[in-house]
């Protein structure tokens, strides 16, 4: 039956990814079980998306529960899922969040940013930088400065530039409503920008009166040991997109506003028919609770310490990156990311690659714990 049903996906769905070789039907915790029942650790976390684990039982039954009262009804009501959702969201964020958007996914939390900074601005140009990747939709991609992606567009969305981290403050002038950036480029390496650098970005955009937009569809949501990248250092952007792991694979994004930004936003501005609907809200607080009750914003610290501590008690990895569970491998030269990605395949690991192709990206669900880590040890040790 899988080998009819593999037929029928490739026969009907355009060929835009490349997959793993096997059908995923069912998920627990950190892993995840092929058609024959295979068990495989899943240290890419279906790209960084399930974050309380696949198919938690706090999520699972609050999904449930919604379905069996209501699917769906659009924003034009009030709803108790979406208050909820959404109160619990802002606490977490904390100052100087005030109030949110809901979107659907990253893609459209980006639209929605780069649509925001520049009514609020009144400018037109924004400004992003090289390696970044920012959704696939026109606006975001436009935006994206991964040369592979922005070049698929023939007539990108004008007043969009892109430059390097070097540049960026000397380009930064009144003419600029946003500067958005990836505080960790995950797609581009796992390359962080820097506390430093992040500030002089914000310094000239306050001084240029431009706004400072963070990227965190993947660095946020305790995803780095901290529920936003910007908890680190002290760093707040005036905007921030949410997305991936929010509702532990739910469809659902976010954007965060500051109280002065919210202030300018009127009714019809901005719009989504689906974002903000009763499951996903039912989805994104159950997550937010599990986040909060299991204390997965500091196993996300820890375990990315033991990750970076037993990591590079191994010959072959050079460098490890990133921040928490947002983990880069650097693997040393010999072999590739790809490569070691095979390996681990067959050892039942999954794992993902980046631009750089000596770089390994992995982004398990917080509720990992060294005994998974130790598993990935022990694999990359017999690499």
């Amino acid at each position: 039956m899988s080998d009819k049903l593999k037929e029928q996906e490739d026969r009907y769905q355009l060929n835009t990814y490349a997959k793993f070789p096997f059908f995923i039907d069912r998920g627990e915790g950190c892993y995840v079980f092929d058609e024959k029942g295979t068990r495989y650790l899943d240290l890419y976390g279906a790209h960084a998306v399930a974050s309380t684990g696949h198919c938690h039982p706090h999520v699972v039954e609050a999904i449930q529960k919604q379905a069996a009262q209501l699917i769906f009804y659009s924003n034009v009501s009030y709803n108790s899922a979406r208050a909820r959702a959404v109160a619990k969201l802002i606490k977490l964020a904390g100052p100087p969040y005030y109030q949110v958007f809901l979107v659907n996914s990253g893609g459209e939390a980006n639209e929605n940013v780069l649509k925001l900074a520049r009514v609020a601005t009144g400018r037109g140009e924004v400004i992003s930088l090289e390696g970044s990747f920012h959704g696939r939709s026109y606006g975001a991609l436009s935006a994206t400065g991964i040369s592979r992606y922005r070049e698929y567009l023939n007539t990108p969305v004008p007043m969009h530039r892109v430059v390097s981290q070097e540049e960026v403050v000397q380009n930064i002038s009144e003419d600029t409503a946003a500067v958005l950036i990836e505080p960790i480029q995950s797609m581009g390496g796992v390359q962080e920008i820097g506390s430093d650098r992040l500030k002089e970005i914000q310094a000239a955009c306050q001084a240029h009166g431009a706004l400072l937009i963070f990227d965190e569809i993947q660095t946020g949501v305790a995803r780095t040991g901290s529920f936003l990248y910007s908890g680190h250092d002290g760093i707040y952007p005036d905007l921030v997109s949410l997305a991936k792991g929010i509702a532990s694979g739910f469809p659902a994004g976010a954007v965060l506003v500051t109280e002065q930004l919210a202030a300018g936003v009127q009714k019809g501005d901005l719009g989504s028919t689906f974002g903000g609907g009763p499951l996903s809200c039912a989805a994104m607080e159950a997550t937010l609770e599990v986040i909060e009750s299991e204390n997965l914003i500091e196993n996300a610290a820890r375990m990315g310490r033991y990750f970076r501590e037993k990591l590079m008690e191994i010959p072959i990895v050079q460098e490890v990156l990133g921040r928490g569970l947002l983990v880069g491998v650097r693997l040393a030269e010999g072999m590739t990311a790809k490569e070691l990605q095979g390996v681990l395949l067959k050892q039942h690991i999954l794992a993902g690659s980046s631009l750089d192709p000596q770089v390994l990206r992995m982004m398990p669900p917080l509720t990992i714990t060294t005994r998974e880590v130790d598993l990935l040890v022990e694999a990359v040790k017999a690499a």
